[in-house]
């Protein structure tokens, strides 16, 4: 099979119509688990609703698998989010009433919950025209900006970059064309390298599909949430890679594996930038185990103090999900240089 550019493999490789990777089979969940699973998904989805500093009506989950973080929206809301009200946080809690909506590139997932609305997408960064002319909204985008196709490239030996082109079958790799005016554009703006063997994703796709996001909004705030980096730690080989049955493989766009690269988080229109750890942290999630004392005079109260601990930590590791990175933009405020908190 001729070589093709990796981001059109890569787009066919997740999202061809009965053969993408996130559209046959049980999708990403049967393959890994992500901080939106379980204990950790449930503690997520209280955080990320203490996020908007003022009442929402409608909650989106974009990206939202077979609606695992959607499914816990609703839970968070219909219990009442116990950090709407963490110490320096002047946001109030949800009010009642307030609509899920879900979004991803498959029909809705047998069994889902009743009260979460589902939006079927047209995958990549694609949003189905449904999702506009939103009003006071959190908007979440949970690991959708790193399965956004875009252009991956290389410097020559002549000290150019070139889009890298791949073969669907067997991922073995050629040099394409020089890169056209965006993308070279982008990448000296943003990830300048003249070095021969650098690799770069360029992230052009990622900032419009996350300016196209933002645009379906009339008020409200919107999380980016993935992993990534910024202009002083871009990865020199670059990031692409590829998960399947729960580890992490060779990318080959043959649609039997998760294709991922990390997002440069520091381009995108967002207010601040800053990690998960240092975001929850700001909400006031410590991990802490709770005192062993408690254990004999509330044993059950212990266990659930004790496993809240565990799901915070998990959530605040630096070394897993708390080196996530998240983009906050509140629509309506200056635009300007992302803050780095």
């Amino acid at each position: 099979m001729d070589p093709v550019p990796w981001r059109d493999a890569w787009h066919t490789a997740l999202y061809a119509a009965g053969r993408g990777f996130y559209v046959a089979g049980g999708g990403p969940a049967a393959h890994f688990t992500t901080a939106t699973h379980r204990p950790t998904g449930a503690l997520l989805a209280e955080a990320l609703l203490a996020v908007p500093e003022h009442p929402v009506r409608v909650v989106v989950d974009v990206g939202a698998g077979r609606g695992e973080l959607a499914t816990h929206l609703v839970g968070a809301l219909a219990s009442g989010s116990r950090y709407a009200a963490a110490p320096g946080h002047a946001g109030p809690p949800p009010p009642d009433g307030v609509r899920v909506v879900a979004v991803d590139v498959v029909a809705r997932p047998p069994g889902l919950d009743e009260r979460v609305e589902w939006l079927r997408s047209p995958g990549g960064g694609a949003l189905p025209e449904q999702l506009d002319d939103l009003e006071d909204a959190l908007v979440v985008a949970h690991e959708w900006l790193d399965v956004v196709p875009c252009t991956v490239a290389q410097v020559d030996p002549h000290g150019e970059l070139r889009e890298v082109l791949v073969d669907p079958v067997t991922g073995a790799e050629t040099f394409g064309d020089l890169l056209e005016q965006p993308d070279r554009e982008w990448c000296a703006a943003h990830w300048p390298t003249t070095t021969p063997g650098d690799r770069v994703e360029v992230g052009l796709e990622r900032d419009r599909a996350w300016a196209e996001l933002v645009s379906r909004v009339r008020s409200g705030t919107l999380v980016a949430v993935d992993y990534g980096h910024t202009a002083t730690a871009r990865p020199d080989g670059g990031s692409l890679t590829a998960y399947v049955g729960g580890r992490q493989s060779h990318p080959v766009p043959d649609g039997s594996c998760d294709l991922t690269a990390h997002v440069a988080v520091d381009t995108l229109a967002a207010d601040t930038v800053r990690t998960q750890r240092d975001a929850l942290r700001a909400l006031g999630l410590r991990g802490a185990v709770p005192p062993h004392a408690t254990a004999t005079a509330d044993p059950l109260g212990y266990l659930a103090a004790l496993e809240q601990a565990s799901a915070e930590a998990r959530l605040l590791d630096a070394d897993g999900f708390g080196a996530f990175w998240w983009a906050v933009r509140r629509v309506g405020a200056p635009d300007g240089a992302a803050r780095h908190d």
